[in-house]
């Protein structure tokens, strides 16, 4: 039996207009929701501090906290992650594990006493860098592609993405440089050029899967068992760099705002393999894909003693959106191996031969994403110099974030897409503070967010698209447990956290459309995954 192998690189750079931009909900929700992080002291509290202040962690969340300071300070956090992952594919199950190290904050805050008497008590400036968002990851799964009717392959799609459009076009370099709503998706276009789909009816130009198939005696079709296998290493992370200006006002109101400037550097290798039990046909698909980019936003913040003989605080901010100027790049190589004899179904006199073909440079796309704005209550209360508790919650609508072109114009499908896809999130922190002694204390804390998208959500690829990654994954809520030690001396100080992450999300490596109008959608069932991230986070600081 004879094989022939093809490959395409597609290296190519976009020449079209913002028709076929390539972004979607999930590139939006990346840049959405932060990671519990910061100094030791405010991660072993669970992020619960807005309230009670003095913690230059508080500026990303209540710029008022900074109001709290009453001398100078400086500190540097710095941290080490073991990064866990297990999947389970239809009873097939994978297991990662992976150490990292990272570089979690540093800062300053200078406070200046105005005086004893007057209204105004303090003002103090502050800056600080923070890692708001990790997105290191490793995913990875294999086992059956089926539904409860039956095998499913990615094929599939491809050959649904090329509906419409001549063989001619799909196979010319046309497809991979012309623009606009008539332009090709290069999935089809891929799959065409290495046989992984064929032509199935030309008066329509309707396209079929080539793979994961075979015709009995009778020439009845008989579906094969889809073997999938997906891997990739994601990477990089949402940096934020804020100002801050506090005041204290008779040392029972308290203002602050924050100004954050942003930059995003975001980084994903995917392979995704099929192969048919019966079949030695097979295919595999590999992307690179990036972002970077940067944004900046405003908050705004209050903190309230409103009874002058008790400690409770009261504690409100709010967020403004985000809005980001992002640049994604992407290049794709897709590799079949397509068994020439496969009953008949492919002639060798049907074959075209190509060789591998690479174009200059590489797929990029500016866009803006304007994230939602953000709403956040707190509450702050200490028992004398020896406890210390707090709550916060906070709000956001991810569901109302906007994508645009380059130019400010929306993305109306894109932007309609996450209104359906994504939903308001919720985040509740609870934490506390006990002093061991004058300069030890003991701290425990926890945090919890909803999940951002519907069980439902998926991603959809346009006919028109450049985009070349299919896979898509539901995120649930996360869950956040902490612990913590902290050293105090008259100038020095050293604070300890430990941090246990989890979350669950349902991974699919595509999805299938099928219907007159592709109406219906078909997912292979779900990957479940368990993700957990065990941090140590050290901070090093000293006030004067």
């Amino acid at each position: 039996m004879k094989n022939i192998r093809f490959a395409i690189v597609i290296l190519c750079t976009l020449v079209g207009t913002t028709a076929v931009s390539a972004q979607n909900l999930y590139d939006a929700a990346r840049l959405m929701g932060n990671d519990l992080n910061g100094t030791a002291r405010f991660v072993g509290m669970g992020g619960a501090m807005g309230a009670l202040g003095g913690d230059i962690s508080t500026m990303g969340t209540n710029p008022a906290g900074m109001g709290i300071y009453r001398s100078n300070d400086v500190m540097t956090t710095f941290g080490f992650s073991n990064i866990g992952l297990k999947s389970n594919t239809n009873g097939s199950k994978n297991e990662l594990d992976k150490f990292r190290g990272s570089f979690d904050n540093v800062g300053f805050v200078i406070s200046s006493r105005i005086g004893h008497e007057t209204a105004l008590r303090f003002v103090n400036f502050g800056f600080n860098y923070r890692r708001v968002k990790s997105f290191d990851k490793n995913m990875a799964m294999n086992g059956l592609m089926e539904d409860m009717e039956g095998p499913l392959s990615q094929s599939d799609l491809f050959a649904s993405l090329s509906y419409g459009l001549s063989e001619d076009y799909l196979s010319s370099n046309a497809a991979f440089t012309d623009g606009g709503i008539d332009a090709a998706p290069w999935l089809g276009a891929m799959a065409l050029r290495t046989r992984v789909i064929g032509l199935n009816d030309s008066e329509n130009n309707q396209y079929a899967s080539n793979v994961g198939y075979r015709v009995d005696s009778e020439g009845n079709i008989i579906y094969l068992p889809v073997m999938g296998e997906y891997t990739s290493r994601e990477k990089g992370g949402l940096h934020s760099y804020d100002f801050n200006v506090a005041f204290n006002i008779y040392d029972r109101v308290y203002f602050g705002a924050t100004i954050g400037a942003y930059s995003v550097d975001y980084s994903r290798n995917s392979i995704y393999r099929e192969s048919y039990q019966g079949d030695v046909s097979n295919y595999s698909l590999e992307n690179w894909f990036d972002t970077s980019g940067t944004g900046f936003d405003f908050k705004l913040g209050v903190i309230v003693r409103p009874f002058e003989s008790s400690s409770f605080r009261i504690g409100a901010a709010i967020h403004t959106p985000t809005w980001f100027n992002l640049e994604d790049r992407t290049s794709a190589l897709l590799i079949s191996d397509i068994d020439m004899n496969s009953d008949g179904m492919i002639g060798k006199d049907e074959l075209y031969e190509y060789d591998t073909m690479e174009f200059p440079g590489e797929s990029k796309t500016k866009y803006q994403l304007v994230t939602p704005w953000k709403y956040n209550l707190s509450l702050g209360y200490t028992i004398g110099r020896s406890v210390a508790l707090g709550a916060e919650y906070e709000y956001s609508d991810y569901s109302s974030a906007k994508l645009k072109y380059d130019d400010g114009m929306r993305m109306e499908d894109e932007t309609s897409q996450i209104k359906t896809g994504l939903k308001g999130v919720h985040t509740l922190r609870v934490g506390a503070e006990f002093k061991l002694a004058p300069e030890f204390a003991f701290r425990v804390g926890y945090n919890y967010r909803t999940a951002a998208m519907y069980d439902d959500t998926f991603k959809r690829i346009a006919l028109n698209s450049i985009s070349t990654s299919t896979e898509f994954s539901n995120l649930k809520a996360t869950n956040n447990y902490t612990l913590g030690f902290g050293y105090k001396g008259s100038a020095f100080y050293a604070d300890l956290a430990y941090q246990l992450n989890t979350y669950k999300e349902d991974f699919y490596p595509f999805y299938n459309e099928v219907g007159e109008h592709f109406e219906t959608i078909f997912v292979p069932n779900a990957t479940k995954v368990t993700n957990t991230r065990h941090q140590v986070l050290l901070t090093l600081g000293m006030r004067f």
